[in-house]
């Protein structure tokens, strides 16, 4: 059963807002078959500007019934019924802070009509609920009075049921109620038995597609997480998955590695991140004829040898600008401007000139090379080693003269003798500008064991046998 519950109050604040007209009308999930409505005695002055706005005055409320008078029929009438109002909060608070006065505790589920608006018929101006029954051709006329806005709320909850292909009011039920929560199309053995663990998940469709990938430190609780986010998104998300799978990798690397494969494979519908797939463009340096050394970017096909690859020009243009930014080079040299003179950076004192023959090739050329050390030195060949999915085991990610080349699991007690006898163990995966960032970003922060072998000479930064 559902109570669709529309109040007016005297408009005052806190405890002091009492109510001053109550309907109910109970709905059975098919139509309306009882119907209580009474103007209430506040026992206190109504503000004139509520009575301007919904008619009820101090004389109107005189000779009416005090809420104490209503409370037992009030109590019983919506007994096991779902507590339904456009601004749900404000009803049911007025109700049960009028039965609180009274020593009496009130709990109901609820369900806002507003809510569940917003979710199931997204990017409305307004969703008041007079603008919501004008969108839905809902013929209500003038709403005024208690009665006037629970008939009202009572066509668009109608309205809304009929929309609700996916079940989003039980969804939304479950999660006011304290209940799971959990969307009806997921299956219940699967979710209670996503484990607690650090790993990569899949929400899929019905098709089987993977429509979603995420990566987690705890799989359940990240999964679980999706079903209360207030998110649109997270809601479309969740009434379409069917099916969820994981993946446990152990270590939070290899499962950040893992999600950015696998969302440039699939391709998933809601994640919007690292979906591009492969590089278009390059930096390269040359030098011209007075032999001052220039960098440039251009399509890949064009460049013989990029010093470091990018998804667009957009990102090599930001790559140089900071470079210039650091190392105060010129932006002429750079391929950031195209005019004669004065580069832009000269005027703000952060070029020493080279655009107008001010400094030697020399001096010039020594600072780009500081500036490009970085990029050669990501040229090494490296292993880092982190938690495996158990005690008996470890995780390796591989890099080769700067190129990722995926990762593996290993057990513990294995002794390795050199690079090429990872081989066997290594799941091969692409190379790309976001597993270069998150593999940089691990570096920076040191997290892990690292060890170098510089063309497959082992360097142990631990002194122990990689």
């Amino acid at each position: 059963m559902y109570a669709i519950i529309e109040t007016e109050t005297t408009g005052l604040r806190g405890e002091d807002n009492k109510i001053t007209e109550i309907c109910i009308l109970i709905h059975d999930g098919e139509k309306i078959i009882k119907e209580f409505s009474s103007l209430v005695n506040p026992e206190v002055s109504i503000k004139y500007r509520v009575s301007r706005r919904n008619g009820i005055n101090n004389d109107k409320v005189r000779t009416a019934p005090k809420f104490y008078e209503l409370a037992k029929e009030i109590v019983e009438l919506t007994k096991d019924c779902i507590f339904i109002s456009h601004h749900v909060n404000f009803n049911f608070n007025g109700i049960k802070n009028e039965l609180a006065s009274l020593g009496a505790i009130y709990k109901r589920k609820k369900i806002s009509t507003l809510k569940l608006s917003r979710k199931l018929i997204p990017g409305q101006q307004s969703y008041s609920l007079g603008a919501m029954c004008n969108h839905l051709g809902i013929n209500v006329g003038h709403v005024q009075s208690a009665l006037d806005k629970a008939k009202a709320t009572v066509g668009l909850l109608e309205k809304l049921w009929d929309l609700d292909t996916n079940g989003v009011f039980n969804f939304m039920l479950g999660q006011k109620s304290g209940d799971s929560g959990i969307p009806p199309l997921w299956p219940k053995s699967v979710v209670a038995a996503l484990p607690n663990i650090t790993g990569v998940y899949y929400f899929k469709n019905a098709e089987g597609k993977i429509i979603y990938v995420g990566k987690a430190k705890d799989i359940k609780q990240r999964v679980l997480s999706h079903v209360y986010s207030k998110a649109h998104k997270e809601m479309r998300l969740c009434f379409e998955t069917v099916h969820i799978d994981y993946t446990h990798t152990g270590s939070e690397l290899v499962a950040l590695l893992l999600e950015s494969d696998e969302i440039k494979k699939h391709l998933p519908k809601f994640n919007r991140a690292q979906k591009r797939i492969g590089y278009r463009y390059g930096i390269g340096a040359k030098m011209d004829k007075n032999g001052i050394t220039n960098l440039f970017y251009d399509r890949l096909g064009k460049l013989k040898s990029p010093l470091v690859c990018f998804y667009n020009q957009g990102e090599c243009r930001s790559f140089l600008e900071e470079l210039c930014e650091t190392y105060e080079l010129c932006s002429l040299h750079c391929n950031l401007q195209q005019i004669s003179g004065a580069c832009f950076h000269f005027h703000i004192k952060k070029c020493h000139g080279i655009c107008l023959d001010m400094e030697p090739a020399e001096s010039y050329n020594k600072r780009v090379e500081k500036a490009l050390m970085p990029l050669t030195e990501d040229k090494n060949t490296y292993l880092i080693k982190a938690e495996g999915r158990n005690m008996n085991e470890k995780s390796v990610i591989m890099v080769e003269k700067g190129v990722y080349k995926g990762f593996g699991f290993l057990p513990k007690k294995i002794k390795m003798k050199g690079l090429k006898e990872y081989d066997k163990y290594i799941t091969p995966m692409a190379d790309n500008n976001d597993v270069q960032k998150i593999l940089k970003r691990y570096l920076r922060r040191g997290d892990g064991k690292l060890v170098l072998i510089d063309y497959y000479q082992k360097v142990d930064a631990n002194n122990e046998n990689p």
